[in-house]
């Protein structure tokens, strides 16, 4: 990798920012600063490094991505993203285009009114002092391209549900790419912070009008008071020319629960980082995730599950299916600090290959430093049951479509987790396309 070269790309990209700073609020200053500080003159990661050995960044350095720097994007019209939207799914919903708050074709019902939303690029009105002075507060030990978010962060939800607050219906954080004539380079970055004994939940998708050619760098903050509850899922159904790579930072007071369904279903590279961090005891963290890698696809997951206090408890679950040459890899720690007695957490990461062709690179990790604990980790590997395959070929099904029966069925422990049926339906439906549209879909058992 040539050093010099990677590193002129991020300098490029953080030099045509430098007019978006000027323009940004003067809150958002020291953020940015230190995000530029942190990148400056920094190569991106290579194979050299352990974190991002299976990851490769080529596309950074191949493609001349270009900054989205208008204020907003008002060519698109609410009949234009119909076909995007989930029907059944009720509730609020904020709409970004290219990583840009588009008001109109955002929906602020009642439920706002109980809640604090703003948005960073300050389409919403002015940010509330409780959310500015908390962005970045949660984000701690990001990579170069974490800190590049930082930086370059262009728009984003800021969400607080005050303490004691119960939002009956999701809040929708929809991202829609739109292709114009240059490769684009979008950074949004969301804040998301429940009070004492809230509750809320979060459907957090990222979708494609066309298939161009972009580069999605999300950053996400969730801080969760004590007592409180956060459903959170987060669905990446994206172009197959599509890169997209988000920093997931969850931080858990005492009592809190952080449920996280993450399926990730499209887009041509797709890695996401998550680091929770245990702050309080008696917390509880359930991470649950679906890999789905196609032909030349890499879906990627680095978990950092932090129990750093006693009494916590944590289960990471992550299932990946891969057909032809796709690429899944599962990266998941789990570090018990000294002092972190009574931890109970599990890991556990599936894969199901439908190709010979296809890869998984898996290394669950479990890193304990106190004695008494009950934690487990493990992973498997393996290939569709072919007696299950015969039966439901014997009863006149078709193979391919048995194929996507048994690809539900071993998703669907993850799909059940989804907050609400028209979630459900939705996503179960994006994979069985997904997997229709293969040309590998059994080569294993042909």
């Amino acid at each position: 990798m040539n050093t010099g070269t990677v590193a002129s790309e991020l300098t490029q990209l953080l030099h045509q920012g430098q007019q978006l700073q000027a323009n940004a609020p003067a809150w958002q200053h020291a953020l940015r600063e230190q995000g530029a500080a942190a990148v400056a003159g920094q190569p991106l990661p290579g194979r050299r490094e352990e974190s991002w050995r299976y990851t490769p960044l080529r596309f950074l350095e191949e493609t001349d991505y270009r900054l989205f720097t208008e204020d907003s994007f008002e060519a698109l019209q609410p009949e234009d993203i119909e076909g995007l939207l989930i029907d059944g799914l009720a509730g609020d919903r904020l709409v970004f285009v290219n990583g840009r708050l588009a008001p109109a074709l955002c929906r602020l019902g009642p439920d706002s009114r109980e809640i604090v939303v703003a948005a960073l690029g300050g389409g919403l009105g002015e940010v509330p002092t409780t959310l500015r002075e908390q962005l970045g507060g949660v984000a701690a030990g990001q990579h170069v391209l974490g800190a590049l978010n930082s930086a370059l962060m262009t728009d984003g939800a800021l969400v607080h549900v005050p303490a004691g607050v119960h939002l009956d219906r999701p809040l929708e954080i929809l991202h829609v790419a739109v292709g114009l004539d240059e490769p684009l380079a979008c950074h949004p970055r969301h804040l998301l912070v429940l009070g004492e004994n809230a509750q809320a939940q979060i459907v957090e998708r990222y979708c494609t009008l066309g298939e161009s050619t972009y580069f999605n760098n999300v950053g996400v903050e969730v801080a969760l008071g004590n007592g409180s509850e956060l459903l959170h899922a987060r669905l990446q159904e994206e172009s197959p020319n599509a890169q997209h790579l988000s920093d997931l930072q969850v931080r858990l007071d005492a009592h809190s629960r952080y449920r996280l369904v993450q399926p990730s279903l499209g887009g041509a590279w797709s890695r996401c980082d998550v680091r929770v961090t245990f702050a309080g005891e008696q917390a509880e963290a359930e991470l649950d995730g679906l890999l789905l890698a196609r032909d030349r696809q890499l879906n990627d997951v680095h978990l950092d599950v932090r129990h750093a206090v006693p009494r916590c408890t944590s289960r990471e679950r992550f299932k990946g299916v891969l057909d032809g040459k796709g690429r899944v890899v599962f990266d998941g720690r789990i570090l018990v600090a000294q002092d972190a007695q009574q931890t109970d957490a599990q890991l556990s990461n599936d894969n199901l290959m439908l190709s010979r062709s296809a890869e998984v690179d898996t290394k669950p990790q479990l890193e304990i430093f106190a004695d008494d604990v009950k934690c487990s980790h493990g992973t498997t590997v393996g290939e569709l049951d072919s007696t299950m395959l015969f039966y439901l070929q014997s009863r006149g099904i078709p193979r391919g479509r048995a194929v996507q029966m048994l690809c539900q069925g071993f998703a669907q422990e993850v799909l059940d987790n989804l907050p609400g049926e028209p979630l459900q339906q939705h996503v179960a439906k994006i994979l069985a396309q997904r997997l229709a549209e293969t040309t590998h879909a059994a080569d294993l058992q042909a």
